[in-house]
């Protein structure tokens, strides 16, 4: 089956077509995007500042998406996770999912991830050949994977539901019953997943901080953040064991009849973190490592904004099923996926390309993010016609 979406490399034990939600299906779209213009802004900004230029207004589209996008990638990809194992069994399931995770994440491990941080390397060693760094990474040096850490960290999630599923088929109910709960009272369902996710998040983030990684050749992921998108991906396999339309995320239900108040829960908490931000290097002088008592606060604003963004973003798409989104991201929905897999080394080799041009930092991104869109769609659409592809991407 056709991925529909990126966050779907995600985890597209997809459904039948009778039940495909288009909601969900553009809200992945929608996130690919999010990924492809986070990727287009961060070198003007204050957080990754690579380009002489900047602007300010970029650093707040980086704190904003970076707090929720990848954890609502394994929302989404949960969603699919349980009954798809119900479905095929977990052999079959985990047979599917490392065709459709595990191949890709070798292929660009060892093509994509070199070509994209060939164009920083050169930035500081224009004499380095392209072979020669290549082999430099694969052997000795670091081995960054850019985005595609997602992919092996989504198997390993999917391998543990597996497992789970094989110990109890019955394990994630209640999940499943909280969501139906949450077609009428969406905000107990939002309460719940705000205090599990603040419970595996928060003690991760002060014992380990924002920048700690595990990295071994090009497997990598945040240490404090592991179990908080393992909370994200289980709560979206238990709201998809049955029911899925006629529970938190039905078309008809509450949730989307409340958008402005998942608006304010999310404004509020990203004003606190921008807050925080201040008094780290203002007050604290950016401090290594941070305070305790710092790390527990913004830990606890990040879960809330990250959760409540994310109840704002489907809330929008289910309220708006049937009008604006639909024109623009139905079309990109079965290249999204390949979409995310291809457009790491193009936004960075633009970027290399633009460094040079006494430009605005707005004009710089913006020519960035359209043309990463646009190659990255066009290149997606090529891949896809080669026999075989079309299981994969």
């Amino acid at each position: 089956m056709t991925t529909v979406s990126p966050t779907v490399a995600d985890a597209q034990a997809a459904p039948t077509a009778k039940s495909r939600n288009p909601s969900l299906d553009r809200a992945r779209t929608f996130l690919t995007l999010v990924v492809l213009l986070h990727h287009a802004v961060i070198p003007y900004t204050y957080f990754g500042h690579t380009d002489p230029k900047s602007f300010f207004g970029f650093d707040m589209i980086v704190l904003a998406t970076d707090s929720f996008f990848m954890a609502m990638f394994f929302f989404l990809s949960g969603l699919f996770a349980w009954s798809g194992i119900a479905r095929k069994g977990p052999r079959s399931y985990l047979a599917d999912r490392l065709l459709r995770l595990g191949l890709p994440f070798v292929i660009c491990a060892f093509t994509v991830i070199p070509l994209a941080y060939y164009a920083i390397s050169l930035r500081h060693h224009p004499e380095l050949g392209f072979s020669d760094y290549w082999w430099n990474m694969v052997t000795r040096d670091p081995w960054p994977s850019g985005p595609i850490w997602f992919l092996w960290v989504l198997f390993a999630f999917d391998l543990i539901a597996c497992l789970l599923y094989r110990l109890s088929p019955n394990l994630l109910d209640p999940i499943n019953r909280l969501s139906l709960h949450g077609r009428r009272r969406p905000a107990v369902f939002f309460a719940v997943m705000l205090a599990v996710t603040a419970a595996f998040y928060v003690p991760g983030l002060v014992h380990y901080g924002h920048s700690n990684w595990f990295e071994f050749g090009p497997f990598s992921v945040q240490h404090g953040r592991v179990m908080l998108y393992a909370s994200y991906f289980f709560f979206g396999a238990g709201i998809g064991i049955a029911n899925i339309d006629r529970g938190l995320l039905a078309a008809d239900g509450r949730m989307s009849k409340v958008s402005w108040d998942w608006m304010v829960l999310a404004i509020v908490p990203y004003c606190l973190l921008w807050g925080l931000i201040f008094v780290k290097r203002q007050v604290l002088g950016n401090p290594t490592p941070l305070p305790d008592w710092y790390e527990a606060i913004y830990a606890v604003c990040f879960t809330i904004f990250s959760v409540a963004i994310m109840f704002l973003i489907l809330a929008y798409f289910l309220r708006f099923r049937h009008s604006g989104p639909s024109m623009l991201l139905d079309p990109m929905q079965s290249d999204a996926y390949g979409m995310f897999l291809v457009h790491y080394p193009i936004a960075l080799w633009l970027q290399y390309w633009l460094f040079d041009y006494d430009l605005p930092a707005i004009v710089k991104a913006g020519v960035g993010f359209v043309l990463t869109v646009a190659f990255s769609w066009g290149i997606t659409r090529a891949l896809r016609q080669i026999p075989g592809a079309g299981k994969v991407l």
